[in-house]
């Protein structure tokens, strides 16, 4: 047994129910092995006189019992493992909004949701094949054994010399299998990855005009893919071959000593055809269990993935505390901080020293890799420092995840996700009751009112994956449309127009300028026309602050952020 599937909470007490349950059905195949023998034997010697029928009787009252308590089994296992996975759906979804953009980015979005969505059935599935199955590997061939043993020594030695080969053949067979699931997992979360990728860049692809030659990509990740499948089915063929083969060979073993023992006169035919009865049953859990092995290696995998997620470390537990809309009193101070995403890895960010007080726009510049998104994910309170380097109104914390600071913020990441919904619910997103009149005031502050036009329905019409098609350019009025919606206090933008183009660009910044009027923004990008429009700059170099100060006090000095600016020279870095 899987050690790991002792750790599932609850399982102890339902492995010992289904033990006492199994040996109670192990009693029930034994009682219909010995009366459908004894009824066959007396038809054979008595006729129609004998007993027949009475035997029959009991055979039927032990095999319907037996199925009873089959189904008694099933559904207990059932009930456990949809209880246990819809409680692991919900913690791997928690975990995963707990855990932040930065982590879904760096798993893969398309390997993610097909853990939740499809790794979680597939878990259900190995919990109810495996675990009646493997208790049934347990129980039912040690009773069987210790009934035949009474009976004809002979036959209880086949058994028990034939029962080890197969499950070491198993053994062997399930490791091959197992390798061979694993690369099957890995090339299935490549292609879910690279199915996302390929959609979110088909528009890109298609204006490119590269769509036909990226088929070739996709036909030759789906084939590695079909490779890994069929490589896996024929060991699970192999190995469903192999075990119906030392199975017969067994049971015939033993039907040949049987034999012999009736024609010397050692054994009565009653014992000797319970024996031959009982010989499949006794091999009958050992092949189920090899059957459904490889049925259930993909959800043992995808728990084994899911259990990493969930043993992800979580920010550190601190005290809730109060703060009221943010204003030009509060403050927020960086002492020191010092980032790390995995104990493992160096810092990224690096004894950086802040202090952002009241409501301005604070534009956040440095080359790739310079921290300027992870410093956006601290403020958000996704990331947590090294120590308590995190003052809010002079309240020292490790991190900004507390639901008062949450509540002020609004996030517009450079591709903002467009649900499969109306274009008026998608910028209801943050205020579900809002009215027509709201939203469609905010579309037209977001500058949608021309998309609006080329809709049939108008702010009725579906959009997203399977409605309407939008280009990067509407999806980011869309955000911007939720955010003046929304209308929070404070504002983190990481690269917001970072993937459009410049016309776009400009009309959109016009727009989000007003968004800015009386809030904290905190705006991460590589485009440093930006920066003319903002209060304060942060220049970030190796995940330390180097320079601080507005435009025209760092083009004096001459230093990183003329460098960027020199470098730049009207393009993106």
């Amino acid at each position: 047994m899987n050690k790991e599937l002792l750790h599932y909470n609850g399982i102890k007490p339902l492995i010992v129910v289904l033990l006492f349950i199994t040996a109670l059905q192990g009693v029930a195949i034994l009682l219909q092995a010995k009366y459908l023998a004894e009824g066959v034997t007396s038809l054979f010697y008595l006729g129609i006189e004998s007993t027949f029928v009475e035997s029959l009787g009991f055979f039927t009252v032990a095999f319907v019992s037996r199925y009873l308590l089959v189904w008694l089994k099933d559904k207990l296992v059932y009930q456990y493992a949809e209880k246990t996975t819809s409680i692991m759906r919900k913690e791997m979804l928690t975990k995963l909004f707990t855990l932040g953009p930065r982590f879904a980015k760096k798993q893969g979005t398309g390997e993610l949701v097909t853990l939740v969505m499809e790794g979680v059935s597939q878990v259900r599935d190995y919990l109810e094949l495996f675990l009646p199955k493997v208790v049934a590997v347990l129980v039912l061939p040690i009773i069987i054994w210790i009934y035949v043993w009474s009976l004809d020594v002979k036959s209880s030695v086949v058994l028990a010399a034939s029962l080890p080969i197969l499950i070491m053949f198993m053994i062997l067979l399930g490791l091959v299998a197992k390798a061979k699931a694993d690369r099957q997992w890995k090339s299935y979360r490549v292609l879910s990855n690279h199915y996302v990728d390929s959609l979110r860049g088909l528009e890109t692809l298609k204006f490119l005009g590269l769509s036909k030659s990226h088929e070739q990509s996709i036909a030759g990740v789906s084939k590695q893919y079909k490779k890994e499948t069929m490589s896996t089915l024929r060991v699970a063929f192999l190995s469903s071959f192999a075990l119906d083969f030392f199975t017969m060979l067994s049971v015939a073993i033993v039907a040949v000593f049987l034999g012999l023992a009736l024609i010397e006169g050692e054994m009565l035919l009653g014992p000797a055809l319970t024996i031959l009865i009982l010989a499949p049953e006794y091999f009958l859990s050992v092949r189920e269990l090899g059957s459904d092995f490889h049925a259930t290696l993909n959800g043992q995998e995808a728990a084994k993935s899911m259990k990493r997620i969930l043993e992800e470390p979580l920010l550190i537990e601190e005290k809730e505390w109060e703060l009221s809309n943010w204003s030009n009193e509060d403050e927020l101070q960086f002492n020191h901080l010092n980032v790390s995403h995995h104990k493992n890895e160096g810092r990224i960010l690096k004894d950086i020293s802040l202090r952002i007080k009241g409501k301005k726009k604070i534009g956040i510049v440095g080359e790739s890799g310079a921290g300027k998104s992870t410093l956006i994910d601290v403020i958000g309170g996704f990331l947590q420092s090294d120590c308590p380097a995190i003052a809010i109104n002079g309240r020292e914390v490790h991190h900004l995840k507390n639901r008062a600071w949450q509540r002020q913020i609004l996030y517009l990441p450079q591709h903002p996700y467009i649900f499969f919904d109306s274009l008026a619910n998608n910028i209801r997103f943050y205020q579900p009751n809002a009215s027509m009149v709201e939203v469609k005031r905010a579309a037209d502050q977001a500058g949608l009112t021309e998309l609006i036009w080329d809709l049939n329905d108008g702010l009725e019409e579906n959009i997203g994956e399977s409605g309407r098609e939008l280009s990067g350019g509407q999806a980011q009025r869309v955000a911007l449309a939720r955010a003046f919606l929304e209308d929070r206090p404070v504002l983190l933008l990481d690269e917001p127009t970072a993937h459009l183009d410049i016309e776009t660009e400009m009309d959109i910044k016009e727009r989000m300028l007003s968004l800015f009027n009386n809030k904290l923004v905190v705006l991460a990008t590589h485009r440093l026309h930006w920066m003319k429009e903002m209060d304060e700059i942060i220049v970030l170099h190796d995940g330390r602050v180097v320079e601080q100060g507005n435009h025209q006090e760092l083009m004096k000095k001459r230093g990183k952020y003329y460098e960027l600016q020199q470098i730049q020279g009207g393009r993106t870095l």
